[in-house]
């Protein structure tokens, strides 16, 4: 199965990633998209945006008028979220001009920490 894992590391523990990754020799089953924070995390995957990748999972390429048909929104605002998720890489563009989400799962991995103590003394 080929999933796509939404993460939130560091800028330099990514690419220290894709050095391991690239350098590898094993076949890849699933692929990784690092976000500095969580916070541009939800940013590029908004509701509607993730519900428009739950729509494309496992369909195939699709017009984005097919994919503003199957979420029930008009064109212009799924061509907008389209446009945000071919760059943030999580959908492709085929040879026909057709949107796909090429994996058949996400995953999203992310850590939530307690403030350092010593903000929280500050707040408190």
């Amino acid at each position: 199965m080929r999933i796509l894992t939404l993460e939130v590391k560091a800028p330099q523990d990514a690419m220290a990633e894709f050095a391991r990754t690239w350098n590898s020799s094993k076949p890849q089953r699933s692929a990784r998209i690092a976000f500095a924070s969580p916070e541009l995390l939800w940013s590029v995957l908004t509701a509607k945006r993730w519900e428009l990748l739950k729509a494309l999972c496992g369909a195939g390429p699709l017009s984005i008028r097919e994919a503003a048909r199957r979420v029930e929104r008009d064109v212009k605002g799924v061509h907008s979220d389209v446009m945000a998720l071919l760059h943030a890489g999580l959908l492709q563009r085929t040879v026909q001009g057709r949107i796909v989400f090429p994996y058949e799962a996400i995953k999203v991995e992310f850590v939530l920490q307690a403030a350092p103590s010593s903000l929280r003394s500050a707040e408190d």
